[in-house]
Formats: structure tokens, C-alpha cells, sequence
């Protein structure tokens, strides 16, 4: 039984000392690949660096994550994109030209107002930036929302249809905002630590308004750690607590939920669980 860590920041320097190491103990602990979000230029880089060092075990995605939005934001997305576009190839499909890339994802974009939002312009710019080049070039979205969920929707909402798919990332909503999400076919929700949490509200709400087809599971390591971790550094090793949570809320086996969880990260980003390293 073997399951996918959706997001996790294997590049951050809290690995420097040890990434190695995580890696083997993920492994060990029956995660069979791992997904890497960018948040900037640098780090778009560094994901596809990793995804070589690893392959078939670590997936890059690339993007401008919302906290890393300022003043040079069009610099940055400037950069990105050509990024992105090194590494598209174009392919005849059923349908006209798509596109196979080096990334698995557009990702992690979004918006964040939580601490200010003095960039709120230039975020609501650059994450419809983003948006357009998942359309364009059928790549799945990471989102990251946070305190923004309504100027995000009536973002989303000019693409609903035309869109591929992709997560909502560390979702940690009401059933209300649930619903409003899984409106966007082929979007699931990203659930990590928090749904250990004893204050944690998720255990309840998810399984009242989110089927398990529409959940994939995730870590956001090195951040927001599960009990009985909390308060340590995350590692992808760590998201099989988030799978023993689900498993138990939802009165299902852990198997089930590493079936259910795969199948739809199969089905959203494409990459075949059956392919595990």
C-alpha cells in the first residue's frame, strides 16, 4: 500500500541537511512519490533540479506562489513563463496540439490576505496570469487561497469549463466552502496536517460534504506537521497520519483510502500510481 505526498517543499533549505534521508524515510513509510510546488524563479528551477536527482519518485510543478508576489511580480512571471515554455513540447492529439511538459503542474499560485493585502492588485493579476497558462497548456493547478476565497471563485469562474483540473490546497473550510469548490470538475481538495489537529473541525465536515474521489493527501512539509508531530518539522513521511485520520473519519480502511486518494491524483495530474518507484 503505497500513497502520494500531493505537496511538499523538498527544495527548502529546512532539507538542506538531510533531504536524503527524508526521502528514504518516505519511502519507507510506503509514500511512492512525492510532488514538489515552486513558489518563484529560483525555486522553479530547484523542483525540476530535484524531480532529475529523483525520477519517477519527485514530480516539479512551476509557478508564482501569492506571498511572493511584489513589486517585480511581472519581472518574476516573465521569467516564469519562459521557464515553462523551455520545457513544453508540443504534441498532435485527438483534438489538435496539446502539450507534454517537464511539470506536472501549475503551481503553487494563488491568493493570500491574510497578513495584508497591499499587493491585492498585482495578486489578483498575476494568479489570473497563471490561470490562462493552465488553460493553454493543459496543466492541472496547485491553489493556494487563503482569506480570499470569494475574489478567487469570481476568478475561477470565467474559466470553469475550460479548465483541466487541479487541488485546492490545504483546504481547511466549512462544508459550505467545500461545496463551492468541488463545483470545478476536476478539482479536489488537498488535506494535510490540520485534520489531526483536536481543534480541527475537518473530521466532521468531510466526510458530511466531500466524497473521498475528491480528496488527495499532502504534508505542505516542512510546514503545518501532524499529530503527534505538531510543533517539529514536517517531512513527507508524516502524511500517512493524514491517511489514518481520513481512513477513521470517513469508517474506511487505510487501503481504501491510498486506493481512492491515488486514483485521483491519476486522474488529476495524470501520473500513474502504478508506477511507483
Amino acid at each position: 500500500m503505497k500513497i502520494v505526498d500531493t505537496h511538499t517543499h523538498l527544495d527548502g533549505e529546512e532539507f538542506d541537511e538531510d533531504r536524503s534521508e527524508v526521502i528514504l524515510r518516505a519511502k519507507e513509510a510506503g509514500v511512492g512519490m512525492m510532488f514538489l510546488p515552486a513558489i518563484d524563479v529560483k525555486t522553479s528551477e530547484a523542483v525540476l533540479k530535484l524531480s532529475h536527482e529523483y525520477p519517477g519518485y519527485a514530480y516539479p510543478m512551476v509557478g508564482l506562489h501569492p506571498e511572493e508576489v511584489k513589486a517585480d511580480w511581472k519581472e518574476q512571471l516573465k521569467k516564469i513563463e519562459a521557464i515553462l515554455d523551455e520545457h513544453l513540447t508540443a504534441v498532435d492529439g485527438l483534438n489538435g496540439i496539446k502539450y507534454k511538459s517537464d511539470y506536472i503542474a501549475i503551481g503553487e499560485i494563488g491568493l493570500d490576505f491574510y497578513w495584508s493585502r497591499e499587493f491585492e492588485k498585482e495578486q489578483l493579476e498575476a494568479f489570473e496570469k497563471q490561470v490562462e497558462w493552465s488553460y493553454e497548456t493543459g496543466l492541472p493547478l496547485m491553489i493556494h487561497c487563503r482569506k480570499a476565497q470569494n475574489e478567487m471563485l469570481h476568478i475561477l469562474r470565467k474559466w470553469k469549463d475550460k479548465l483541466p483540473g487541479g487541488v485546492f490546497h490545504c483546504f481547511t473550510g466549512n462544508q459550505q466552502e467545500a461545496k463551492e469548490l468541488l463545483e470545478y470538475d476536476n478539482f479536489v481538495l488537498g488535506i494535510g496536517g490540520v485534520s489531526t489537529f483536536k481543534s480541527s473541525h475537518l473530521r466532521e465536515d468531510l466526510p458530511a460534504a466531500v466524497p473521498l474521489e475528491r480528496i488527495v493527501l499532502e504534508t505542505d512539509s516542512p510546514y503545518m506537521a501532524p499529530v503527534p508531530y505538531r510543533g517539529k518539522r514536517n517531512e513527507s513521511a508524516f502524511v500517512v497520519q493524514v491517511m489514518k485520520t481520513l481512513a477513521t473519519a470517513y469508517g474506511v480502511s487505510e487501503e481504501e483510502v491510498a486506493k481512492v486518494t491515488n486514483q485521483n491524483v491519476e486522474r488529476v495530474f495524470g501520473v500513474k500510481t502504478g508506477q511507483f518507484s
